[in-house]
């Protein structure tokens, strides 16, 4: 069994060009180490899930910068009574101690200095930075863009009530926080169409408060999204601004008597970007709804946007 430094090493040498490698650590029991240099293989393996998407997806493994982040994905993960090696690899600040039991959920500890805990989290100060650490992504994660089984997400919905599906939607920010809403008023999931941000880029993580670990999340296409749709009997809504209408389709406007008429109806909400909208697939398979409004603003941020609708169309048991 390879230490996680060999594995970070023949990582990082096989992800020279083209495709990301695929590969997976292979943790050496409990392991406590120091790294003194920004050189090293497990720095440099750690670096490239921060900026990377697709060497997050390839390795299945994410960077989670601070404390309070790592410690609201534990709360959500036990309460889930999943395994208890969630973290493959925790940093520490040299003196520093893992707080909240944290150490009882990282397969290897390192402790390291200021310089090497500044280029793991790509901050200028680290402060306020007790702690980084390398985490599992979860297994309710699915990218049906990849070689893995098309149709297994499918249980991992776990016969949906109510779908959130984002098309567009690339301010990590908003992604995050639409994920911890819809988490909040017990959505079933997320569903992310081409276009979207990385739910596991560390903004979005940050905004979502371990509501990423909550949800199942599947990264899909139009034509998943209507196996989805086919597979559940599901109705698919989408948000769109009122005073963005041409007149070409009909437009419905929120209330409560509106949502009162899919109490009873399994329901997929789209919600777009702010800057393009809606794409052309979600408007010509979507019945529109928009949040009346005064005056002539065009629309909301998608995320306060977004907070109406899921309140507005939760499930009825919720209201």
């Amino acid at each position: 069994m390879c230490s996680p430094f060999a594995a970070a090493a023949a990582a990082v040498a096989a992800g020279g060009g083209g495709r990301e490698p695929q590969f997976s650590f292979r943790w050496a029991g409990k392991e406590e180490r120091r790294i003194t240099s920004v050189s090293n293989p497990l720095v440099k393996h750690c670096v490239r899930l921060r900026l990377s998407s697709s060497y997050r997806r390839s390795s299945r493994s994410l960077l989670l910068v601070g404390l309070t982040p790592i410690l609201e994905i534990l709360r959500f993960w036990k309460l889930k009574d999943r395994e208890s090696s969630i973290v493959d690899c925790l940093f520490l600040l040299d003196g520093g101690e893992a707080s909240g039991g944290l150490d009882d959920y990282s397969n290897s500890v390192v402790y390291t200095n200021p310089t090497v805990m500044k280029k793991l989290s790509g901050m200028q100060s680290v402060d306020s930075t007790e702690a980084i650490a390398v985490m599992k992504m979860p297994k309710s994660f699915y990218d049906l863009e990849s070689d893995r089984e098309e149709m297994a997400f499918l249980s991992s919905f776990n016969s949906p009530y109510r779908i959130l599906v984002l098309d567009g939607i690339q301010d990590p920010g908003n992604l995050g926080t639409l994920i911890r809403t819809a988490c909040a008023f017990n959505w079933d999931g997320i569903y992310l169409l081409p276009g979207c941000c990385d739910p596991f880029n560390e903004k979005a993580l940050r905004a979502a408060r371990g509501a990423s670990f909550q949800l199942p999340i599947v990264s899909g296409n139009w034509s998943h999204l209507m196996t989805l749709k086919t597979e559940f009997d599901m109705k698919i809504l989408a948000g769109h601004p009122e005073n963005n209408d041409d007149g070409s389709k009909s437009i419905s406007l929120l209330s409560q008597e509106l949502a009162d008429t899919f109490a009873g109806k399994s329901l997929c909400l789209v919600l777009g970007s702010e800057g393009n909208g809606l794409s052309k697939e979600t408007l010509e398979n979507c019945d529109l709804v928009s949040i009346p409004m005064e005056g002539m603003f065009e629309s909301l941020n998608v995320s306060v946007a977004g907070g109406i609708f899921l309140f507005m169309l939760q499930p009825v048991h919720e209201r």
